[in-house]
């Protein structure tokens, strides 16, 4: 009953204001209606000014310019119904008799220079400051969203904000062009307000002096007595409220790059700069010098600005501590030292249990530095080392459709400075040394006039190479030499671990992940399947398998339709991941082939034969049983055939028939890591193949 009566409260309130302005309020009730009106007219006037100091950003009081325009709007129908009061009885109601009888002391003619006084403020001074900033801060709003909605996308593309939030962002820059618009014409009901109270003022001081002295036979003095009593107290209740009404307006458009609320905002600024307090209290006190200053006032005003400067000087040096504290003990964690100083400290933290735990949880991704490398980690001195991770994880998601986790990054007192080490589930799998000084010089078979430089070892390639120092640069780089920054020889490393590794890290959880986002798009083929069909566990190794092997994993909705149309299949994983394959059969062809064409080696079809009839099948699936003999011969002759392409074609990819390739795949592994096998099924029909290699015994 309540919530319906405040829904309405707003209707009721319109009818009132259309009502003062047509019925004679002056005479309901002795006045006592129009002056319940006055108070109503301060009471919002208080709130609103209340409001905007409260706030912490202009969005939170965003129905402000629909404000300004009903309070405007009541404000004159009020002054409209106390100018028919005033001019046709004389009387508008007690509020209006205290104004006037407090503000004139006694003194007609003072207290309407004071009236005068505080209407001109009002219109020159604060009115037309909030008009100006209003117009100001429209167009500048609008002007910078460009560059905001700019700025959002590449939040966006770089990964530092989800979808979700860049919508909420662009709502927000909509929302904010759409208020300071308002605002920019609302002020302009303040600016006419404050102009229809000096009419209304002159209105009822002139026709009141007329007709008083001509229809009510007053006197030059009754008259200054009472209308001139009622004109300024009829402005000053309008004056009031709008002078409360225009600082609030004020108030909004000015503020400009804060976080908190008014009293916060003065609170903390103010008290950031203790020495401002010591000069302004100084200062202060040698006014006292100056003869007929009130000493007493100067010494207590002066001494304390003093002490609150010196106080705040203590909060401040308290506050840094603390913040020194919390760095100390976050540094600590991220370097893995304990709690405490001493044994006694280590004693303490590991009586919780809960810190015992703690223990035994195992970053998926980390990477450790030496003490001169920790610059290009550290965003504030400049790193961009975090930066580039995060562009990595967004492109390496884009071309594999998986999202790995976050890249632990800590310091390590124990390695070289200049090392670096890279871990998969807490287990180093590689480690790297950089010069931050130098550049990778990489030479590509152009280099004619060598640069003098330190030898050493690409790390993410094993490609020879040679630090050239940064005043060699240019002399490197007209030489031909290929240039490499020391971050991005980092992450070019980490970038090849986790792509060689990145079947170890997706886990059930990311599958799970995975599945939920796909189901939001297409449920009726999740629901068909998982979990009635095939577990989450059984997808995660099916999906292990394909990025092994450097399959992407994104065109979810195929591979899980083609395990659903495979379903007799799935008893043997293996089989089943090869029909997983051939339904990505354009996926595959995109990422190995290149300009249309797929140079690649062939096997001899006796070998084949030989390997086929050497496959055994039990109930946990098929197997190759071959002689270790002929693995060994086989693996000889695939040896001796991928020597011979290495240096011809950037990834070297033997080509088998599809019954073959998951057996010659394994065999393979175990004697030429990171060659790549496909089948004939796995290639589409548009690509041409050519063979620049054959697998076989010519004895």
């Amino acid at each position: 009953m309540i919530r319906r009566m405040l829904n309405n409260v707003f209707a009721v309130f319109v009818i009132v204001i259309v009502l003062a302005i047509v019925i004679p309020l002056s005479k309901i009730w002795d006045g006592a209606l129009i002056d319940f009106l006055l108070i109503i007219n301060v009471a919002v006037a208080v709130m609103i000014l209340l409001m905007t100091m409260y706030i912490k950003e202009t969005l939170e009081f965003s129905i402000f310019p629909t404000i300004l325009l009903i309070t405007t709007v009541f404000r004159l129908a009020l002054n409209i119904s106390t100018t028919r009061g005033i001019l046709g009885d004389a009387y508008a109601g007690k509020v209006i008799e205290t104004y006037g009888t407090f503000v004139m002391g006694g003194n007609a003619v003072v207290g309407f220079i004071i009236f005068i006084i505080i209407v001109i403020t009002n219109f020159l001074v604060i009115t037309k400051g909030a008009e100006r900033v209003s117009e100001v801060a429209a167009r500048f709003t609008l002007d910078a969203m460009p560059g905001k909605q700019m700025a959002i996308d590449a939040d966006l593309n770089t990964g530092a904000i989800t979808d979700e939030e860049a919508k909420l962002r662009r709502v927000k820059i909509q929302r904010e062009a759409d208020f300071f618009g308002a605002m920019d014409g609302a002020t302009k009901f303040v600016k006419g307000d404050a102009i229809m109270s000096i009419i209304t003022a002159l209105v009822n001081l002139i026709a009141g002096g007329i007709l008083g002295m001509v229809m009510m036979n007053m006197s030059f003095g009754e008259v200054l007595g009472t209308y001139f009593l009622l004109t300024v107290g009829d402005g000053l209740s309008s004056q009031i409220p709008a002078l409360l009404i225009s600082v609030a307006t004020g108030m909004v458009v000015t503020r400009a790059g804060t976080e908190g609320s008014f009293n916060a905002d003065i609170i903390f600024q103010f008290t950031r700069k203790p020495v401002v307090m010591y000069i302004t209290g100084l200062t202060v006190l040698a006014l006292m010098m100056l003869p007929g200053f009130p000493k007493p006032i100067l010494f207590v005003i002066g001494i304390s600005l003093i002490l609150f400067g010196f106080q705040t000087s203590r909060m401040l040096k308290r506050e840094e501590m603390e913040i020194a504290l919390a760095a100390e003990q976050a540094a600590m964690e991220d370097m893995d030292m304990l709690p405490g100083a001493g044994s006694a400290g280590e004693e303490g933290y590991y009586r919780n249990i809960d810190n015992v735990f703690k223990l035994l949880s195992i970053e998926q991704i980390e990477m450790e530095f030496g003490y001169s490398l920790l610059h290009l980690v550290d965003e504030k001195s400049g790193g961009s080392t975090i930066e580039r991770v995060v562009l990595f994880r967004k492109q390496f998601a884009t071309e594999m459709g998986m999202v790995f986790p976050s890249v632990r990054m800590r310091n390590n007192p124990e390695i070289n400075p200049n090392q670096y080490l890279i871990k998969i589930k807490g287990e180093e799998v590689t480690r790297g040394e950089i010069l931050t000084d130098h550049y990778l010089a990489i030479d590509n078979g152009d280099v004619s006039n060598p640069v003098e430089g330190i030898d050493t070892i690409e790390p993410a390639f094993g490609i020879p190479a040679r630090w050239i120092s940064e005043d060699k640069k240019v002399m490197a780089d007209v030489a031909g030499y290929t240039l490499i920054d020391p971050v991005s020889v980092m992450i070019t490393h980490l970038s090849e671990i986790i792509r060689t590794h990145c079947h170890e890290i997706l886990s059930r959880q990311d599958v799970k992940t995975m599945v939920d986002n796909m189901k939001a798009n297409n449920p009726a083929v999740v629901d068909d399947l998982i979990p009635a069909v095939v577990s989450i566990g059984y997808l995660q190794k099916v999906l292990c398998m394909l990025l092994k092997e450097g399959i992407p994993i994104r065109d979810m909705e195929t591979i899980l339709e083609a395990l659903a149309e495979n379903v007799a299949a799935l008893k043997d994983i293996d089989i089943a991941v090869e029909y997983v394959r051939q339904s990505l059969k354009r996926t595959i062809t995109r990422r190995f082939s290149e300009a249309n064409s797929l140079r690649v080696i062939t096997i001899d079809p006796r070998i084949e034969d030989l390997i086929i009839a050497n496959v055994k099948k039990s109930d946990r699936g098929s197997y190759l049983s071959l002689d270790p003999e002929k693995v060994q011969q086989i693996m000889s002759l695939a040896t001796e055939a991928v020597e011979k392409v290495r240096d011809v074609v950037p990834q070297v990819i033997i080509l088998t028939s599809p019954v073959v390739r998951v057996y010659f795949k394994k065999m393979v592994d175990q004697f030429i890591p990171g060659i790549t096998v496909l089948s004939y099924n796995e290639i589409d029909n548009t690509v041409q193949i050519q063979s620049i290699g054959n697998i076989a015994n010519n004895e």
